[in-house]
């Protein structure tokens, strides 16, 4: 039970930081940001993290429904800090440097490492049950 509940509070916070670059996102937009010689990058990826942010606030309250959304925003945090490692690495050797602090490559990687390990366990289906029946509403 500790360990749900540890999850549930991992995914508000990681929820809420990735909802609050929603806000991010509307003033890049708003204020016409990425049309001013800034990266189109951002926007984009701030409205796939804010979507995602959604998701796992959804996932709250029934973890275990969500397993596969909850491993999809561990496993993307991994995937997005492991290319922040490889292009800064890339910058550094063709003496460059970018904007991105280390700290946010260790924070992406703290994310994907916590969700995973917090991630609940797998569970069983009916026997000869392929894919579970839909349950509608009763009248």
């Amino acid at each position: 039970m500790k360990r749900e509940r540890a999850l549930q509070v991992v995914l508000v916070v990681v929820g809420l930081l990735y909802c609050f670059w929603g806000y991010l996102l509307f003033d890049n937009l708003w204020h016409l940001k990425w049309l001013s010689g800034h990266s189109d990058v951002m926007p984009m990826f701030l409205s796939l993290n804010t979507a995602l942010g959604v998701c796992l606030l959804v996932a709250v309250k029934h973890p275990a429904k969500h397993r596969l959304m909850i491993a999809y925003g561990a496993w993307s945090s991994l995937a997005h800090g492991f290319t922040m490692t490889i292009m800064s690495a890339q910058a550094v050797a063709h003496g460059t440097h970018r904007k991105d602090s280390p700290q946010d490559i260790v924070i992406f990687a703290v994310i994907g490492v916590t969700l995973l390990a917090l991630l609940p366990a797998k569970q069983a289906s009916p026997v000869g049950a392929l894919i579970s029946e839909p349950r509608f509403a009763e009248r």
